[in-house]
């Protein structure tokens, strides 16, 4: 004769049909209209290829005459940064009177595989900047750069600084190789493996795809937390109570999701050139026939990073400090990991008004 089920496990199966009901039942009600991410306005001010500069539309009297440009890097996507309205860095930023830009890199196809970080960076990023002072009237702009988007940013500010009027770096690596030194468990995964990585490796890589490709990398994030990667599609969704999380839930993982291709050649060079070799901390990163010598850098740098972070180690950001050329540096270490930088709960009420006090305190426009 069988023993009865004990009534705990009863009522625990019960409760689970429960919160997998309710959970089916709300995916079931989201509509791709609910789910919609980087809503804040803005237009379209100048295109080149398939690099786009946005505005944003002001939201408050302006109180920082130079206009501020945000530049994420090529894996990944800039509208992380304004994931939806109550945890968005361009809300809080334009709330708090900053005249702000953005940069879309576009789709890179196979079309676009010769493309190099020379090319974005002195070609793109140069013209934009251009853009910028011409429409405010400055000579120098604020720079605000975002991990890949943040190495874009410094080497623009090292090899024309008189064309930067600050320097913001956020989860930027700049010393690759400071995790060797000050390693910490789980953190650094892809500083290691590229490291492993052949340059015959990274070649027959780049001449396959004619790319670093979006759904690859997307994959290897995910491996460096695994389980947690699998648990999110099942267990996870268990926890999500009401809509309001489960459309927070949604939008990060729709920005997840759209991760387009890194330009062959540039990934080439990213890879090879600063995540292998570690040149722009040794003073043998070259651009357009030009060296990057970060003791260039002399105008203002606010560097913030993520105490938490196991993609871009707090050392490599750190780094920024002990190879510049100015003394006007400041750290902002922030909680939270890479992302939670900028939609985590307790950075919405330090990041933003960090900044903007930085760019108040540096301006020298007319707002």
């Amino acid at each position: 004769m069988s023993k009865p089920v004990p009534p705990s496990i009863v009522a625990d199966a019960v409760d689970l049909g429960a919160r997998i009901l309710n959970s089916a039942s709300m995916l079931h009600s989201v509509c791709d209209e609910d789910v919609q991410i980087a809503t804040t306005p803005k237009d379209l001010v100048w295109r080149q290829d398939k690099v786009s500069l946005y505005r944003y539309r002001p939201l408050t009297a302006q109180r920082v005459g130079v206009p501020a440009l945000i530049c994420y890097g090529l894996i990944g996507r800039w509208t992380m940064v304004d994931l939806q309205p109550d945890r968005s860095l361009v809300r809080n930023l334009l709330n708090l009177g900053v005249d702000l830009y953005v940069v879309d890199w576009g789709n890179p196809s196979r079309a676009d595989r010769y493309l190099t970080l020379d090319d974005y960076i002195l070609g793109y990023l140069d013209a934009i900047v251009a853009e910028m002072a011409r429409r405010s009237s400055q000579q120098a702009v604020n720079l605000l750069g975002i991990c890949e988007g943040g190495v874009f940013t410094t080497a623009f500010a090292a090899l024309e600084p008189a064309r930067v009027n600050t320097l913001i770096t956020t989860i930027t690596p700049i010393d690759f190789h400071a995790d060797v030194e000050d390693p910490r468990p789980g953190h650094g995964f892809i500083n290691i493996w590229t490291r492993s990585l052949s340059v015959d490796d990274v070649d027959r890589l780049i001449d396959a795809h004619g790319a670093l490709p979006g759904a690859f990398m997307g994959a290897v994030f995910n491996q460096m937390s695994p389980i947690r990667s699998l648990l999110k599609y099942n267990l996870d969704l268990l926890d999500v109570d009401d809509e309001g999380k489960l459309l927070n839930w949604l939008r990060m993982e729709k920005w997840i999701s759209d991760r387009p291709d890194h330009p062959g050649e540039a990934a080439r060079q990213w890879l090879k050139d600063l995540y292998q070799q570690n040149q722009m901390v040794r003073g043998e990163w070259h651009l357009g026939g030009r060296v990057v010598t970060l003791s260039d850098i002399t105008m203002p740098v606010l560097n913030v990073y993520a105490l938490d972070d196991h993609i871009v180690p707090p050392p490599t950001s750190r780094a920024l400090g002990q190879h510049i050329g100015t003394k006007d540096y400041t750290e902002l270490p922030l909680p939270g990991g890479h992302v939670g930088v900028f939609v985590g709960g307790r950075s919405q009420k330090l990041f933003a008004p960090a900044v903007a006090s930085f760019l108040e305190k540096h301006d020298q426009g007319t707002a």
